[in-house]
């Protein structure tokens, strides 16, 4: 009987680190603490009824300290709250895009802090690459196809995974990349595929075979849907200052720089055996764009060629945001945050549920921020020098020390042996956005998803305050983060 060579290795996913900067307590936690105990040790001090009377005041910052509210504690809500009613009174929850006002040239037709963003077109690769100008970074975007991994078998899994770990440690070694983005999105197919398919394979001979097919076909496709990969590359613009003042400065020296390395990641994918894309044009980006604010357009611009493809009108026509959903043109949106990765050992095709889920339009992101090896050194050094530190407080007090603030100490333990043998350091963060055409459906897949994240051993978190923030990092190609 054939063995294979090769097993499927579990991995395991670093701790969201719960440790504070004395006794698991947070900044914000300390500072309402100790506001509540000076104006409790005043009132003791002035005698006579004080204490009594400012009670509401210290036991208010005691609360917010200790009391948690959907897994954050009360004083950590205070700055998401007032963020958003300062713009709810800003009207800055609401955008209607002004027909007879147009935008500035060469800016994207976005809504809120997106607004700013600027399309620069590469004369060389004919790419578009988008500039953030208060980020410093300049992004490039690339479609990537690849075998279905699930169906492979252990050895090629393993060896597919392999290869994905050398692609991140090409973009952490560079020093030069901001972030990389992987977007895998479902949209509804439009049955051009099948078409297209039939078109070149097909024998349509007028006969009663080949009339049942092609009808087939045409019922067939519209009911499907699609998965499409694509993968944003962020140049960082201040660690690459001075190849860019080399490259003649300016917006021009930054695509310079940025092509070299979009020239090293597509062959990092191709050594991966991963099929990359040419890299998005003006036309491709604004296709984007607008099935993900208006998916009811996305069966049509597949159809209809060059329709659709400005760049410039590409962004919604009206947005309005509450405090746990995001409406755009055609769809409701809610954003989740994968708080809590999986904490016991799982294979990598773990997030299968999410993923493989039929019947809802959603888009899961994972951003990548490298670190360069000099800070994650001296990251992992501090964090060890405060667990240390936090432990021998807790045992000076007498209080006992958990599971979880052990595990957490051997993670970044790990996180060192990792560094050592020479891995590169990443910060990942997991988006789902999710789409429905109206608030019931939207509720039913957020919940379905919620679900299927369970499955796959993730925590999710609806993103309260920043949906629409959330959306453009999560649904939208543009490396931003939140």
């Amino acid at each position: 009987m054939a063995t294979t060579d090769y097993e499927l290795s579990p991995v395991k996913f670093s701790r969201l680190t719960t440790r504070g900067i004395i006794l698991g307590l947070s900044l914000s936690q300390v500072i309402a603490l100790a506001t509540g105990a000076v104006v409790f040790i005043a009132a003791l001090y002035s005698g006579g009824p004080a204490a009594r009377y400012t009670a509401p005041v210290w036991l208010t910052f005691a609360a917010l300290a200790v009391v948690g509210v959907g897994g954050r504690k009360l004083i950590e809500w205070v700055p998401i709250t007032g963020h958003w009613v300062w713009r709810k009174a800003a009207r800055q929850t609401a955008y209607r895009r002004r027909i007879v006002k147009p935008r500035p040239a060469g800016t994207l037709a976005l809504p809120g802090d997106a607004a700013a963003l600027r399309q620069y077109e590469d004369p060389e690769l004919g790419a578009v690459m988008v500039h953030d100008p208060h980020a410093q970074t300049l992004t490039a975007v690339l479609e990537v196809t690849h075998s279905a991994f699930v169906l492979m078998d252990p050895g090629e899994q393993e060896r597919r995974v392999h290869g994905w770990g050398r692609v991140l440690s090409t973009v952490c070694r560079s020093g030069r990349i901001a972030r990389v983005q992987v977007l895998e999105r479902t949209v509804p197919d439009s049955g051009s595929g099948l078409s297209q398919w039939w078109t070149e394979h097909g024998r349509d001979d007028g006969s009663w075979v080949a009339q049942t097919y092609a009808e087939l076909i045409e019922r067939a496709g519209p009911a499907g849907e699609r998965h499409i990969t694509t993968l944003s590359l962020s140049l960082d613009m201040k660690a690459a200052g001075r190849q860019i003042r080399s490259a003649g400065g300016g917006i021009k020296g930054a695509a310079e720089v940025l092509r070299q390395e979009m020239h090293t990641l597509v062959t990092a994918l191709r050594a991966a055996d991963l099929k990359p894309s040419d890299w998005y044009t003006p036309g491709d980006l604004a296709v984007m764009l607008r099935t993900a604010y208006d998916p009811q357009v996305a069966a049509t611009l597949d159809r209809a060629g060059d329709i659709g493809r400005d760049l410039a009108a590409a962004g919604p026509v009206a947005v309005e945001e509450t405090w746990g959903r995001l409406r755009s043109d055609s769809a409701h949106h809610a954003v989740l945050w994968v708080s809590q990765w999986p904490r016991s050992q799982v294979y990598p095709g773990f997030l299968a549920p999410i993923l493989l889920s039929s019947g809802i339009r959603r888009a899961v992101t994972l951003l990548y921020d490298p670190v360069r090896s000099d800070q994650a050194a001296r990251d992992i050094r501090k964090k060890k020098t405060e667990y240390v530190s936090d432990a021998a407080q807790r045992q000076r007090i007498g209080q006992i020390e958990d599971a979880s603030q052990s595990a957490e100490y051997q993670d970044v333990l790990q996180q060192e042996a990792d560094l050592t043998a020479g891995h590169g350091v990443l910060r990942y963060t997991g988006l789902v956005a999710i789409s429905a055409s109206s608030v019931d459906e939207l509720e039913a897949a957020v919940a379905a998803i919620e679900q299927a994240a369970i499955q796959a051993s993730c925590e999710t978190r609806l993103l309260v305050g920043q949906q629409a923030q959330a959306f453009v990092a999560a649904a939208l190609p543009l490396g931003r983060g939140l």
